[in-house]
């Protein structure tokens, strides 16, 4: 059976919420890194023992919370032992806005990824970019390189699209799909 794990930060509930997506698409573990951006010794060792990690962190300035970069520092102990290379990574990010510089946040996953020697895995899924499109469509966001999803500043958690979290789902879904392909 392949193992994905899903360690992310999140703020204010929103990737919270599409967290629990990815991990359902995924029949993945939930990795939680808390407000101090720490990780339990039983969150080490899911993702030590994942064959899949996807990260995931909200858009905070351009890049991923303080909180996710303090776990890809300490992250550096698997590195220099190259722990965790030829695992299947991906992540996954949340703004505000309909942009908000989201990409740079995924590219920041990727590179740690790349980092850490991993495979990296997008999402797949074509985009909703017709004049028919419609705001719960799923990928109405666009993104290949990983799942972007938007949530306005003054909605709540309860409030996310249905089409973003139908996203971050099917996401979760490929990239065990794809974990299971290396692992076999």
């Amino acid at each position: 059976m392949t193992k994905v794990a899903v360690v992310f930060h999140s703020g204010y509930g929103h990737t919270l919420r599409v967290a629990q997506s990815v991990a359902e698409g995924a029949a993945a573990e939930l990795v939680p890194i808390d407000a101090d951006g720490n990780l339990s010794d039983a969150g080490w060792a899911t993702l030590n023992a994942a064959d899949a990690i996807i990260f995931g962190s909200p858009t905070y300035m351009g890049s991923v919370s303080w909180q996710f970069k303090k776990f890809a520092d300490a992250s550096s102990k698997q590195w220099f032992g190259q722990a965790w290379k030829d695992k299947v990574f991906a992540g996954f990010t949340n703004s505000a806005t309909m942009n908000g510089d989201k990409h740079s946040t995924l590219h920041y996953l990727f590179t740690l990824a790349m980092q850490h020697s991993g495979v990296w895995v997008g999402t797949g899924m074509m985009p909703s970019n017709t004049k028919a499109a419609q705001r719960n469509d799923v990928n109405y966001v666009g993104s290949f390189a990983g799942a972007m999803t938007q949530s306005p500043s003054d909605a709540s958690p309860a409030e996310m699209s249905t089409g973003d979290l139908e996203t971050a789902r099917l996401f979760g879904l490929r990239v065990a799909q794809v974990a299971a392909k290396f692992k076999a």
